[in-house]
């Protein structure tokens, strides 16, 4: 395993190098999280405490869309859970470029943890020239973009007519983004596919929302697994 260096010049200039493709991306998504949430009759002070104490964008479109719909406390509560368990698995992945790191870092350092911050901070720890500090500077500086944008939508949102702008499609179409920058082989592009018919196939048997978490662990497995067997042979 490559050495990460402990210590790097100017570690905000390279994280915020880092994050600034990120903060373009969250600042339209916040917007859209904003105005749905203000649509939805969340007050703009609840919706920045949530960017602040969550900092998840799809658990806060789901949150959003189930207060509209009138959805229980512990409903929302499990739903939100169930997806963010995947932040489990990426922190994982990137525990092993912070060995020895104290507890009090690694707790700043989780709370930024999104799926695009992971991706970035995964690519450059692979390098072998990322610090942790550079990657802590990427998470937050991606965490202020995020607030910002989801308060500002909040503040606007009365002015937005519903469903315009295609909003409602603005976390979709992210994803999206995000898996097509991951398909960098055909091993890449065969968990994907393996992901999608898996948590399709999850949705329709099993009854709520474990499909996100179940799906991404067994293509993620089977991707492993497959990889695994090809350099064996």
């Amino acid at each position: 395993m490559k050495t990460m260096p402990q210590n790097t010049p100017k570690p905000l200039s390279e994280g915020a190098s880092a994050a600034w493709p990120i903060c373009i991306g969250y600042f339209p998504i916040g917007l859209a999280l904003g105005v749905l949430a203000q649509k939805a009759g969340i007050p703009w002070w609840a919706v920045a405490m949530m960017s602040v104490l969550v900092f998840a964008g799809s658990a806060q479109f789901i949150c959003v869309a189930m207060l509209a719909a009138g959805a229980s406390l512990p409903a929302i509560i499990f739903t939100t859970f169930v997806v963010n368990l995947r932040h489990a698995l990426m922190s994982s992945a990137l525990a092993v470029h912070l060995a020895g790191v104290s507890r009090r870092f690694l707790a700043i350092f989780a709370y930024g943890i999104t799926d695009e911050s992971f991706a970035v901070n995964m690519t450059r720890f692979r390098s072998g020239t990322w610090s942790r500090w550079s990657a802590l500077a990427t998470n937050h500086l991606a965490n202020a973009v995020w607030i910002l944008a989801t308060l500002t939508g909040a503040l606007l949102g009365q002015f937005v007519p519903p469903g315009a702008f295609g909003i409602d499609y603005a976390l979709t179409g992210m994803f999206i983004c995000l898996l097509v920058f991951q398909l960098q082989g055909s091993i890449y592009i065969l968990t994907g596919v393996l992901a999608a018919s898996i948590a399709v196939g999850w949705y329709l048997l099993i009854p709520g929302d474990s499909y996100i978490v179940g799906a991404s662990i067994t293509a993620a497995t089977l991707g492993y697994l497959v990889r695994h067997s090809r350099r064996k042979h």
